[in-house]
């Protein structure tokens, strides 16, 4: 078995990859390949660094995001894994998916920011001690269910909170009862009103950034761009990560349209931009599902990170 499928077994072995696990392992990536460009964009509600992982230098990069729901946490192990992968296979001039990594991302550059969200993975993962003194709080607008706790550690939404056709959607809120802080679906009381959402904002509006995809799950389906004059390129780009991993094209509905970072992207910058969402089942999908996940994506990542 290859190096880089041993890594894939030890992160499976891992019962969760909480923000401590994330923390040493980008710090061993980091020491591993010093062409890794490690970076904190920003900090969390309650002060966790929120980390981006740059490789390669280029005028123009794709940006992988991922966990900005709590419960979705898995999604944060599948960006790191990949990142892994591509810096030992440049490292050693070796293939992922039959491409020489080396030679396909000449010129090219890869952003990722695994964890948007560690506040609200932290609670999902570890409950009480995951909300570092703001538990009467957090508990209360829970529900007491702080496994399915989506929201960051202000009852806000990350997904919710981007500038984007935000009104129409906080009018859909109120239609549900969601009025204030909630461990789903509530997107704050202004758009960017929460610091993860300003940092990747940030991070986009100072990067040349070619076109990015968010991370979520679950459903196995890739949300593109819509409308009559949708970005360049979006629609045979939509085409070719459902044929690598055999996701459906699909369009969200009710309160999943809307106030997302996809959404965002596209009216900011006209640029493509994708939700994916991996995997199937209930979230937070078990640890015992990476690898199975990971090996479906794999080659989707591969592409979506060259074209």
């Amino acid at each position: 078995m290859s190096e880089r499928w041993l890594l894939m077994e030890q992160v499976k072995d891992i019962k969760v990859f909480d923000y401590f696990e994330t923390l040493k392992y980008i710090q061993k990536l980091k020491e591993e390949y010093p062409f890794l460009c490690l970076e904190s964009i920003g900090k969390s509600v309650l002060g966790r660094d929120i980390f981006s992982l740059r490789i390669g230098r280029a005028k123009e990069y794709v940006l992988f995001a991922a966990a900005f729901h709590g419960s979705e946490y898995i999604t944060n192990a599948l960006m790191l894994t990949f990142c892994h992968e591509l810096c030992l296979a440049i490292a050693n001039d070796d293939n992922i998916e039959g491409l020489n990594v080396r030679r396909a991302m000449y010129g090219r550059g890869l952003i990722i920011v695994p964890l948007i969200n560690p506040d609200g993975c932290e609670i999902s993962i570890h409950g009480k001690s995951g909300c570092l003194g703001n538990f009467p709080f957090i508990n209360r607008i829970s529900n007491g269910d702080l496994v399915h706790f989506n929201a960051n550690a202000r009852g806000v939404d990350i997904n919710h909170n981007f500038n984007a056709f935000w009104e129409p959607l906080r009018e859909l809120e109120r239609k549900n009862q969601i009025y204030g802080p909630a461990k789903t679906r509530f997107g704050g009381y202004f758009p960017e009103s929460e610091p993860e959402t300003i940092a990747l904002c940030n991070l986009c509006r100072k990067t040349n950034i070619r076109h990015a995809v968010a991370f979520h799950s679950q459903g196995e389906v890739i949300y593109a761009p819509e409308g009559d004059n949708p970005p360049k390129r979006s629609e045979k780009m939509a085409e070719i990560m459902a044929a690598s991993s055999g996701y459906i094209i699909d369009k969200p509905e009710g309160l999943a349209v809307g106030g997302g970072f996809k959404d965002w992207f596209v009216k900011e910058f006209n640029r493509p931009a994708f939700t994916v969402e991996v995997g199937l089942g209930e979230n937070p999908l078990p640890q015992s599902d990476y690898f199975t996940i990971y090996r479906r994506i794999r080659e989707m990542l591969m592409l979506t990170a060259i074209m």
